[in-house]
């Protein structure tokens, strides 16, 4: 009996389940009664499911709180509807690490309390809003009541360590550069971290509740802002989950163009990470030079498309710019000359003793922690997690090609510097193969007729994004509106194990300790 037909057999057994509805190949909805909620987490669990996301929805005077779960490439979505009057539901994170700011997300925003939750602490809420005020319930401005002055976010207890020689350094939220805000807290012996917490959500865009009302030509615009360097991935989200919804399938021409764009966003972003790892051990030089190739890739990208970073350019249905053949040609021989660049950079840098002291052993994330956290993307598989959207999930149009998908053990620096450089090898061979596909196809078949959906019409958008899995749930209320959108950025799963990956390393290894995640504080702030 297969994982899947055990795992349902259990909670049939144990009186869960009660109807599902199968919303694609590789995701089905399953409906559940509230008070077995945390019983389902534990026989996932003992299952061996990921816990992948959770969110709710507001339905006149119920919620609907929901829970995705994924094993081997299939996800099994879980609903279950709870009485607004006093929303209350045993928690998950119990059982999933993961499950632990996603549910204070949710009680923060909708004031659904989780019971026996490990952690009572606020997350996205500061102080912006007064007690008994929930920004996404309905009866909520979306302009809200804002103070003149915001007070000052001083009631957050951190954790604290007591002993000779122990001290905090307080980091943030403010940085010395353009990045958005974050606060690190450390407790550290000497130069050693024994702690470290990080609080986040200082800027809180109000993303999900700006998206209410939005036609879907809004909602793609309002997508790829969620997080800017990765606004190709989270658009392409976000329009998967509209057109399930609409049941509409888009011409094989965008999906390749789709395809392209994405690896294309995977590549400018890997390039620049590895340049920043080495910019802060002071190779300065490999710093420079990866920077540089980031650069004229960047501006091939707005050369062709108009756009440095590709935002706007996928839309709800398809594409809105075609890749013609001088394009396709020109892309190619960039990509020869990339090739020819990074072979002679890399070996430079792998034979340079300074960047091996700093970056070997350093911010060791095991392979158990990061399974735990249900760790994503290049983290996840420097730590041993062998799992991509495209290979195990395929969406088009990767269903067509064999995905590399490169895994390191070690889970340190190195690998998470050494699985960038492999995966910028593998989307190269990817956009090749796009492109030969797109040589056979006719050109300007880039749209799909939009179909309104129906009132209540959901969908569920699945993508690996440079970063990792995205997620993205869209559902549509009347007169082509949407009513609820809530994305997943995979930095959600991926800054818990960066506080772990740091501990007993010295503090002037955090810098590159962080940037070897490059977590995103944009798509963890919604």
């Amino acid at each position: 009996m297969s994982w899947k037909l055990t795992f349902l057999q259990q909670i049939v057994d144990a009186d869960i389940f009660v109807k599902s509805t199968e919303m694609s190949p590789h995701i089905e909805l399953y409906q559940i009664d509230d008070t077995h909620w945390q019983q389902l987490a534990q026989i996932a669990n003992a299952n061996q499911l990921r816990w992948a996301a959770g969110f709710a929805v507001q339905s006149g005077e119920q919620f609907h709180v929901h829970a995705c779960f994924e094993r081997k490439g299939t996800y099994l979505l879980f609903r279950t509807t709870i009485n607004g009057s006093k929303p209350q539901l045993p928690s998950q994170a119990t059982v999933y690490a993961a499950a632990n700011r996603s549910e204070r997300h949710t009680h923060d925003l909708f004031g659904i309390e989780f019971l026996q939750h490990p952690d009572s602490r606020g997350w996205t809420r500061h102080q912006a809003w007064r007690r008994h005020e929930y920004p996404l319930r309905h009866d909520f401005p979306v302009t809200g009541a804002p103070a003149e002055i915001t007070p000052p976010d001083t009631s957050y207890h951190f954790v604290e360590a007591h002993g000779i020689g122990v001290y905090e350094i307080p980091v943030g939220p403010v940085h010395a550069g353009i990045i958005e805000p974050g606060h690190f807290r450390f407790q550290a012996v000497g130069e050693l971290i024994l702690n470290l917490e990080e609080r986040l959500g200082y800027v809180h865009k109000g993303i999900e509740k700006i998206a209410e009302g939005r036609t879907p030509e809004g909602l793609a615009k309002l997508a790829g802002r969620v997080s800017g360097d990765t606004t190709v991935a989270h658009t392409w989200a976000a329009c998967m989950a509209m057109e399930q919804a609409a049941g509409i399938h888009i011409p094989r021409r965008a999906t390749l163009i789709r395809g392209i764009f994405a690896e294309r966003e995977r590549i400018a972003n890997h390039l620049g990470d590895i340049g920043a790892i080495c910019n802060d051990v002071a190779f300065t030089f490999a710093f420079m030079q990866m920077m540089r190739l980031k650069e004229l890739w960047c501006r091939t990208n707005y050369e062709l498309f108009g756009h440095r970073f590709l935002m706007d350019k996928i839309v709800a249905g398809g594409v809105n710019v075609d890749i013609n053949d001088v394009a396709g040609k020109f892309i190619l021989i960039e990509i020869n000359e990339l090739r020819v660049e990074l072979a002679q950079l890399i070996p430079a840098m792998d034979l340079s003793s300074s960047l091996e002291d700093r970056i070997y052993t350093a911010g060791y994330l095991s392979p158990q922690t990061a399974e735990l956290f249900g760790t994503l993307g290049f983290i996840g598989r420097a730590s041993g997690q062998d799992f991509d959207v495209r290979r195990d999930a395929p969406y088009a149009p990767y269903e067509n090609v064999k995905v590399k998908v490169p895994i390191e053990t070690q889970g340190d620096i190195a690998s998470r510097f050494w699985v960038r450089y492999k995966e910028i090898n593998a989307s190269l061979k990817l956009i090749e193969q796009f492109i030969a596909q797109l040589e056979l196809l006719p050109e300007g078949d880039l749209l799909a007729s939009w179909v309104i959906p129906d009132n209540g019409r959901f969908g569920l958008g699945i993508v690996e994004g440079w970063r990792g899995e995205i997620m993205t749930y869209v559902e549509f209320g009347r007169n082509n509106a949407v009513s609820r959108f809530y994305p997943r950025d995979p930095s959600q799963f991926n800054w818990e194990p960066l506080e772990k990956a740091v501990l007993n390393n010295i503090v002037p290894d955090f810098p590159v300790c962080n940037k070897s995640f490059n977590c995103s504080y944009s798509g963890s702030d919604l």
